[in-house]
């Protein structure tokens, strides 16, 4: 095996140094600036902290090197962050990052990012990133890799970008072959039971009816049913558990709570992926439906009001802060649209935190609703109910994603069979949610997810742990890029 060295920029708890140790790599430098990171990647390899290269954007040279890698900051491209790339400080690493790679020229290289920074939103941005790759006389290709595709029970989808200095290296690199998985979070994760019946094949218009999806996740067979239950209010399926399913409503509680999640998403109440509806929009779909009833259903907090218009009043009399200025500057005429202020890029780049700055001015008697329309109380798709996003069964193949803010995600410690959708949610919601049959992942778990061994060091606080296993790349991806990367024979030179 062909020995080489490598830089490990932005190195966390040390995922890609694990990977490329296995191949032959030896680190001869690492850089960090989480406290956290730095003491147990130290810790865990036996290194001194004065190995530390620092803050990146203060190091000017590095060690000659074979293998530059580097897992970018990925908050600023993230769905679930603010989706601010370049027009954040942590966008910029990128630069810093190309900055190094360009003046230390190592052989080869690897930089991880998340999935969203090759969205269509993020497409100007990416190529931006490729073209500095290529400006610096590197040759590179990017992929979207699966961990789940190399052996971890882990819905995590990231970009990798495999790089060389000579042109004939990537021409002969090739994504390593994925290994055969078919593994169950039983298998890896403690004290869940093995199922013990096979699931049952099912007519997919039980399931659908007559609009059968195209596209369903790896995960998710048209045929069968799910492996997860999702608790959300604004999505519906077989296994979708809503809130009114958890709280004591009516019949006809239920029927309206259908028409919001049916409507809401229309193009005619509003620009967005879902939409608050007026009294009057709801009457419009039903006429017999009253004010009272729609009160009553705020009161068990399965709706809420939402002030969508507003009336401008006393400018002239208001002194007003920075922040408020620029909200107001969205106005049209003496209103104010909540839409014009949730699809305003001045704002996201500023965070600014709308609705603190609205309850100021309305304190000032600046604004004044004229307009209450009514969405789920539980509206966003990744906040679920009561705490809990996704339950997991044991028989399922993977877990969610693993990020560094944690999860609200949960297994379930009994296993469930049903025949039909009905029975399948019935059993759910008696034997698993209201015997509280579930339970978080542990320490242990999260490691053996992201494909460390469960003995690897970390702090005994969960937002602490959390925040490093959900920052580091999976090992097995890295090992198996390692591989394909070393049979090339660029460290053979």
């Amino acid at each position: 095996m062909a020995k080489f060295s490598f830089i490990d920029l932005f190195s966390g708890i040390g995922g890609f140094r694990l990977g490329l140790q296995r191949n032959g790599g030896e680190c001869i430098g690492f850089s960090e600036i989480n406290k956290d990171a730095i003491d147990f990647y130290c810790e865990n390899f036996g290194d001194d902290r004065s190995e530390n290269l620092g803050n990146i954007t203060k190091i000017e040279n590095l060690p000659q090197h074979d293998l530059l890698t580097a897992g970018v900051p990925c908050q600023s491209w993230s769905i679930a962050g603010k989706n601010l790339g370049f027009e954040d400080d942590r966008g910029q690493l990128w630069n810093d990052t190309i900055y190094l790679l360009n003046k230390s020229r190592p052989k080869a290289f690897i930089f991880e990012n998340v999935k969203g920074i090759q969205d269509p939103r993020n497409r100007d941005a990416f190529k931006y990133i490729l073209n500095r790759i290529k400006e610096a006389g590197y040759f590179a290709k990017w992929f979207l890799i699966n961990s789940h595709d190399y052996g971890l029970p882990q819905n995590r989808i990231r970009v990798y970008i495999i790089g060389f200095k000579d042109k004939r290296y990537l021409d002969s690199f090739k994504l390593p072959d994925k290994p055969l998985n078919g593994h169950k979070l039983f298998q890896h994760l403690e004290d869940l039971p093995k199922p013990q019946f096979k699931k049952k094949k099912i007519n997919p218009t039980i399931l659908f009816g007559k609009n059968v999806p195209f596209s369903r996740t790896k995960f998710q067979k048209k045929d069968e049913l799910n492996d997860f239950f999702l608790f959300n209010d604004i999505r519906n399926g077989h296994s979708t558990i809503h809130s009114w399913d958890l709280k004591e409503t009516t019949e006809r509680e239920k029927e309206i709570c259908y028409l919001l999640l049916t409507n809401r998403r229309k193009k005619k109440y509003g620009p967005f992926d879902g939409n608050p509806l007026s009294l009057e929009h709801f009457k419009e779909i039903d006429s017999s439906i009253s004010k009272l009833e729609i009160d009553e259903l705020c009161t068990k907090t399965i709706f809420k009001e939402v002030d969508y218009v507003y009336e401008i009043n006393n400018i002239e009399t208001n002194v007003f802060t920075g922040e408020e200025f620029l909200i107001l500057e969205h106005s049209i005429g003496n209103r104010l649209h909540i839409k014009d202020l949730k699809n305003s890029p001045e704002l996201k780049k500023n965070k600014i935190k709308f609705s603190r700055v609205l309850k100021k001015l309305i304190q000032k008697k600046c604004l004044s609703p004229i307009e209450i329309r009514y969405d789920f109380k539980n509206s966003k798709i990744s906040s679920g109910i009561d705490g809990i996003n996704r339950i997991y069964l044991p028989n399922s193949e993977v877990f969610s994603t693993l990020v560094a803010s944690d999860t609200n995600d949960f297994i379930a410690t009994e296993n469930i069979f049903a025949s039909d959708p009905e029975e399948f949610k019935s059993l759910f919601l008696n034997k698993i949610v209201k015997q509280k049959k579930f339970r978080k992942i542990k320490k242990t778990e999260a490691l053996v997810i992201q494909g460390f061994d469960d003995e690897f060091n970390l702090p005994n606080e969960r937002s602490r742990w959390m925040k490093l296993i959900g920052n580091s790349v999976s090992v097995p991806v890295i090992d198996y890029l390692a591989k394909s990367i070393v049979e090339t024979g660029v460290f053979e030179d």
